[in-house]
């Protein structure tokens, strides 16, 4: 799908998402931070791995809206992603988001362009109200990617396909009076992807073509009620006999000024894209919800 097209649906997600916002079921009843930030690919979670939990602050009663821009400057490339996701009634998350990837010196002047578009549904728990039990909030998602660089880049470097499917089941357990008497969340994600650096290099590859279960993790802590630290790790395929591809992580802080508003900065070791090894640096995004 093109840029013009995401353009297109992007004021759809706007239109449904004001509609219920009346009185009675106004937006924004949930707990402060209890949508997540929003992930590069569009979902509610942190900064490289999704989480349980459903974007917004909608209620079971309510419709809620997150809007999101991150960029991502390692030593040689930049990525900028922006996005909107709608959260329905605490249980279904519908999200769209565009990726565009800065090649840098790789090849200079050019960039590579995806289109996420993903789905999450609350299966069980809450990851907030039900602290009596051990149950986390568990929640299947799928991402559908779609590379509209993929003849210029990927394919030449042996991947096989320009869109995909990322599919994954998250579990989230939030722990209100943890250690140090401190809020904490923990996170655990397990995703079946054939995606190249996220699916910007394109899907599957000379190595192999077949779906690889991969792991991803996040912990959190409120320091007080406006300022979380944690860190994120995601584990990923190596698809492409031409470049290794390495796992990511980031440290983060996230500022949450005001209930609808966050701010993330992070520190994300991305390992080794393409021809460049170490690429390290600062990772950046803002979001607003409703």
């Amino acid at each position: 799908m093109t840029s013009t097209a995401l353009r297109r649906l992007a004021p759809l997600f706007v239109i449904l998402s004001v509609g219920p916002m009346h009185p009675v079921h106004a937006a924004g009843s949930r707990l402060l931070a209890t949508g997540g930030v929003m992930q590069v690919e569009g979902a509610a979670g942190g900064g490289i791995v999704p989480w349980a939990l459903i974007a917004g602050l909608g209620s079971r009663d309510e419709v809620g809206l997150s809007a999101f821009c991150t960029r991502i400057e390692p030593d040689d490339f930049r990525l900028a992603s922006c996005g909107v996701s709608m959260g329905l009634f605490n249980r279904l998350e519908l999200s769209v988001a565009r990726q565009e990837f800065d090649l840098g010196t790789t090849v200079p002047g050019e960039s590579i362009r995806q289109d996420v578009f993903g789905a999450k549904y609350r299966l069980l728990g809450d990851a907030v109200y039900d602290q009596d039990s051990w149950v986390p909030q568990v929640a299947v998602g799928l991402q559908y990617k779609k590379n509209d660089d993929y003849g210029f880049v990927p394919a030449l470097l042996g991947a096989r396909d320009d869109a995909g499917v990322d599919y994954y089941l998250s579990a989230t357990k939030v722990y209100l009076a943890g250690p140090l008497r401190r809020t904490w969340l923990l996170n655990a994600t397990v995703r079946a992807t054939k995606g190249n650096q996220l699916g910007i290099l394109g899907f599957g590859g000379d190595r192999d073509d077949s779906y690889s279960v991969e792991p991803e993790l996040s912990a959190a802590v409120f320091l007080h009620d406006h300022l979380v630290v944690g860190a994120d790790f995601r584990a990923k395929p190596d698809n492409l006999s031409v470049f290794r591809e390495d796992d990511f992580w980031d440290a983060f802080v996230a500022w949450i000024p005001h209930k609808s508003v966050s701010l993330t900065l992070a520190y994300a070791d991305l390992g080794n894209i393409a021809d460049k090894s170490d690429q390290r640096g600062w990772y950046a995004s803002v979001q607003a919800s409703y």
